[in-house]
């Protein structure tokens, strides 16, 4: 289903999930395209990034970084945009934007937040490796992680956008590279693309003893990203002095109820207590303006080098975006998730 320049498509939150999302929690609207005020410019989207944070934001509470989608308006997302029309001083029509549009055809902006891509060969990494995702990685597993030479680097859904990238960056670091993923395919990509020195399939029997094995002298540094059964088999192989980022619990973003079996918190603390670890979450949100210059720098040095491999899972039409969606939560998604609204 092609743009049309007098319709604006939306995908709007239809109903708040109850647990794991459907396609139902969303539905297609059409509207009038906006027609730009003073100062403002009309923006189409090329291509929108979808991203497991969304899921809270389609809970009435939101989260402390940003609020609740009402109900009966589109998501919110990150995109790349085209102006096709400004009132704006310092922005031209044809300029290609990196922006917050959501999922929808058309939005206006008042140039708040709008970031010029130029002449970028290929506008999507502005949504993943040269992105909000690939700086997720760099700057948790760098400024939190801090791997050293020689130490055991593990990563869940470790083809995903965050995991690919900071198994690639620990390894350009000397680490040594544990990858964890949900399928054979994903860990033979993981290894035999990314560089991962072993990868695990957390859908086999006894992940436990299996990670035990890979790990034979402990783990240094565990990206949590994920949770659920994954944490509770790193848990006892991680290190005195460990160093655990956490940038988000995709495993629980479902839950509606506590989860099933004993209290795992009383274990947990006396853990960071007696081997003296590091865990500390972060929202990327907070490191733009401090970090993000030199993570482009870095990461536009790598890809040209060649040393970071970026796999980009694309989706044709708007249309496609909840059940891709409701994919990328259930671990369907093959390195960063982005949905092409228009072929420009």
């Amino acid at each position: 289903m092609p743009q049309r320049p007098d319709i604006n498509r939306r995908i709007l939150l239809a109903a708040r999930p109850l647990g794991e999302p459907t396609v139902q929690d969303f539905c297609l609207d059409e509207a009038a395209v906006p027609v730009p005020a003073e100062g403002q410019v009309l923006l189409r989207t090329l291509y929108l990034s979808l991203d497991p944070y969304m899921r809270n934001l389609m809970d009435e509470a939101g989260t402390r970084y940003a609020p609740a989608v009402p109900l009966k308006q589109p998501m919110v997302g990150a995109t790349v945009s085209r102006v096709v029309a400004s009132r704006h001083p310092g922005f031209g029509v044809g300029e290609v934007v990196l922006a917050s549009a959501g999922w929808q055809d058309y939005a206006l902006s008042d140039g708040a937040g709008l970031t010029p891509l130029g002449g970028m060969t290929q506008p999507s990494l502005a949504l993943g490796g040269l992105g909000m995702t690939a700086f997720t990685a760099y700057v948790g597993l760098l400024d939190i992680g801090q791997p050293r030479l020689g130490e055991t680097v593990v990563v869940a859904a470790a083809t995903g956008a965050v995991g690919s990238v900071v198994g690639q960056i620990a390894r350009l670091q000397g680490a040594r590279v544990v990858g964890i993923a949900g399928g054979a395919q994903k860990c033979r990509h993981a290894v035999g693309q990314l560089g991962f020195d072993t990868c695990l399939d957390h859908r086999a029997p006894a992940l436990d003893e299996r990670l035990a094995a890979a790990c034979p002298d402990g783990i240094d540094v565990y990206f949590e990203n994920v949770g659920g059964a994954v944490f509770d088999a790193v848990l006892p192989l991680l290190n005195d002095g460990a160093r655990v980022p956490v940038c988000g619990v995709i495993a629980h973003y479902n839950d509606a109820t506590p989860p099933p079996g004993p209290d795992r918190l009383p274990r947990m603390m006396s853990t960071l207590l007696q081997r003296r670890i590091r865990m500390q979450g972060f929202i990327i949100l907070d490191h733009y303006a401090d970090r993000f210059e030199a993570f482009h720098r870095d990461m536009a040095r790598w890809l040209a080098e060649g040393r970071i491999v970026l796999r980009e899972d694309r989706i044709d039409g708007l249309e496609h975006a909840p059940a891709a969606f409701v994919g990328l939560l259930q671990g369907r998604n093959f390195g960063k998730l982005v949905v092409r609204v228009a072929d420009d």
